[in-house]
């Protein structure tokens, strides 16, 4: 059985910063990894309080209170906490701590003896490395609307093309790397991201919203106007989805045959196939394609809308032009799963 002074010695030899108190908090044992991590000598302790190690007593008191919390380790202990100890030259440790409350036989507190291992450079080294994972997720998010910047900009100083339509372009493309940025911050506010794989074994973070259904979405979009399709796909592919695109209801019916999609927004007046007759033949062909309608001011005047709502459609966007907001609603919401009725 390992005796009192193999267990000191034991501990002595430990390179880990271990510290005893007693019941208020006065430091009564400290070890040699103690004296070389944080620098100070043992006559420069014993004795003192423990929040002497601290850079506040409110910090002291988070882990006093982990000792006593029950959802950490149970009452009268803590493992792996994090914090913050203070060396004598002014330095910082990021420490984790283990420790226990040291109790008499009649359940009163005697002190605690607690086990801090130096974890500064381990965070270091993962904080760089996360660094490096925001790096190249931003650069490679970044690239596709600078390169629409870049184009539209180009076409623009050669008189090539609606001046407006493209300055429309560099806008949006302007919004998804503004909307990349407020990621970004909500990422750091909250600590809350996921990496994916890059270049084999390397990672970058993953910039996209886990809760966003328009993300790698199939969709079909379909209208006779090629201003009003290329601005809805531009939109479409700045939330992530991967759009198609079909100049009226036959093209569309072409392009439903020859690939798979998960979504389908249609203009409502289009000559050949009105989006009515889209609507009836998916629901024939393709009774579980989700299906949203546009139409313009609110005008129906063959009533296809009606018509469409009574045969199930749910729903309707009004466009003309169209709220990227609305849009991102109404489409995330037909692209979320359903919940099954019960059998």
């Amino acid at each position: 059985m390992l005796d009192l002074a193999a267990l000191e010695k034991l501990l002595e030899a430990s390179p880990d910063i271990v510290v005893g108190t007693d019941a208020s908090g006065r430091v009564v044992y400290y070890n040699d990894g103690a004296r070389e991590n944080l620098g100070y000598s043992r006559e420069e302790v014993i004795g003192q309080h423990v929040t002497r190690f601290y850079p506040s007593r409110e910090e002291a008191q988070c882990v006093m209170a982990a000792m006593r919390d029950p959802q950490d380790a149970g009452v009268g202990r803590t493992e792996s906490f994090r914090t913050r100890y203070v060396a004598k030259d002014g330095r910082e440790l990021q420490v984790s701590i283990s420790g226990v409350i040291l109790y008499d036989a009649e359940g009163r507190e005697q002190g605690t003896i607690g086990f801090a291992k130096d974890v500064t450079e381990i965070v270091r080294r993962d904080q760089l490395a996360v660094l490096g994972e925001i790096a190249v997720g931003f650069s490679h998010q970044i690239n596709s609307p600078l390169e629409t910047i870049l184009n539209e900009l180009a076409l623009i100083e050669r008189g090539q093309g609606d001046v407006p339509q493209r300055l429309g372009s560099i806008r949006r493309s302007v919004d998804a790397i503004s909307g990349l940025l407020a990621r970004l911050h909500e990422m750091a506010e909250l600590e809350d991201y996921s990496n994916t794989a890059y270049l084999g074994e390397r990672h970058m973070i993953d910039l996209s919203r886990s809760d966003n259904p328009l993300k790698d979405a199939r969709i079909l979009v379909v209208d006779d106007n090629p201003g009003v399709r290329r601005t809805l796909c531009d939109l479409l592919e700045g939330d992530g989805s991967r759009v198609s695109q079909a100049e009226n209801g036959l093209d569309a019916m072409r392009k439903l045959e020859q690939g798979q999609y998960d979504l389908l927004l249609s203009d409502v007046v289009m000559p050949d196939m009105d989006g009515y007759d889209l609507y009836q033949a998916c629901g024939q062909l393709y009774p579980e394609l989700p299906v949203a309608l546009m139409t313009g001011f609110y005008y129906d005047h063959d009533h296809v809308i009606k018509r469409s709502r009574l045969e199930g459609l749910d729903s309707v966007l009004f466009k003309k032009p169209v709220d990227p907001d609305r849009l991102r609603q109404t489409l995330s919401e037909l692209l979320r799963p359903r919940p099954q009725s019960p059998s």
